[in-house]
C-alpha cells in the first residue's frame, strides 16, 4: 500500500511549544484508525519512523509522538553509549503528567479507535497508556523498568502496579535473554496479568532489541514473528 508522511505540531495543554509528530498514512483518502509509535530512548529516530510506515502500510494513520518536546525539537539520538547516556538524562524529565497531556492532545487531534505500539521505553509508555486510556489495544515491545522505580514514569508508584486499569487487549513481547528483565521479573509481569485481555510472548535465546534491523541484536524470527501478532492484534481490534 503507498502511504504518505509528514511532520504535524500538536499544541499540548500546559506546555509552551507545541509537540512534534511524525505522521504516516496511506496515500489514499479517509477516516481510518490511529496507532500510536511510541520510541526507544532514542528519540524520533528513521528506525522508529520506519516502524511507523510500516504499520500505515497495513491501512492505519501511524503517529510517533515526540515525547522529549519539552527538552528539545524532533531528537534523534544514536544507538551508541553516547547516545544511551543522553537518551537517560532526557528520560529523568520525562514525566507522567507530561506523558498524560501529550497522549489527551494526540487522541483529541486524531480519530480513534486508537492503539498504541510501544518499543523499549516507548514499551512502558505504552503500557502507561493502556493503564490510563482507552486503547483498544496495546503492543509493548521489552518495555524497561516496569517493577521499579527508576525513571519517572515509573514513579510515585511502579507502573506495573497500575495494570488492573488496562482495559483493551494487551500484546506483551519480549526476549528471555534481555538484560532488563531477570526471570523472575518476567513471572512477576505475568502473574500481574492475570485478569487482563493478553498474550505474553517470550522468544528464546532472544535478547533486548530483536525487532530493530539496524542493530546487531536483531533477531529477524522473532522480529517476523512479533509483526505478525502486531498485524492481528490491530486487525481484531481495530475493526
Amino acid at each position: 500500500m503507498k502511504i504518505e508522511n509528514h511532520w504535524l505540531d500538536v499544541p499540548v495543554d500546559g506546555s509552551a511549544e507545541p509537540m512534534s509528530a511524525y505522521v504516516a498514512q496511506p496515500a489514499e483518502p479517509g477516516l481510518r484508525p490511529t496507532v500510536l509509535v511510541g520510541f526507544e530512548m532514542f528519540g524520533v529516530t528513521d528506525y522508529v519512523r520506519s516502524v511507523a510506515d510500516r504499520i500505515a502500510a497495513l491501512g492505519y494513520t501511524a503517529v510517533v509522538p515526540d515525547f522529549y518536546h519539552r527538552s528539545g525539537r524532533r531528537i534523534s539520538l544514536p544507538a551508541t553509549a553516547e547516545g544511551r547516556t543522553r537518551g537517560l538524562d532526557l528520560l529523568s524529565e520525562v514525566t507522567r503528567d507530561g506523558v498524560d497531556r501529550d497522549l489527551r492532545a494526540l487522541l483529541d487531534e486524531f480519530p480513534g479507535p486508537h492503539a498504541m505500539v510501544g518499543l523499549s521505553v516507548g514499551g512502558h509508555i505504552a503500557y502507561y497508556a493502556a493503564t490510563q486510556f482507552p486503547l483498544a489495544a496495546v503492543a509493548t515491545f521489552y518495555p524497561g523498568w516496569l517493577t521499579d522505580d527508576t525513571i519517572p514514569l515509573g514513579r510515585p508508584t511502579p507502573t506495573l502496579d497500575l495494570t488492573p486499569g488496562i482495559k483493551g487487549r494487551l500484546l506483551f513481547l519480549v526476549g528471555d535473554g534481555d538484560h532488563l528483565f531477570t526471570p523472575a521479573v518476567l513471572d512477576e509481569i505475568a502473574g500481574r496479568l492475570d485478569g487482563v485481555d493478553h498474550e505474553f510472548v517470550v522468544y528464546p535465546d532472544t535478547p533486548h532489541g530483536f525487532f530493530c534491523h539496524e542493530r546487531d541484536t536483531y533477531r529477524p524470527d522473532a522480529a517476523d514473528d512479533a509483526f505478525a501478532r502486531v498485524t492481528a492484534l490491530l486487525a481484531e481490534q481495530l475493526r
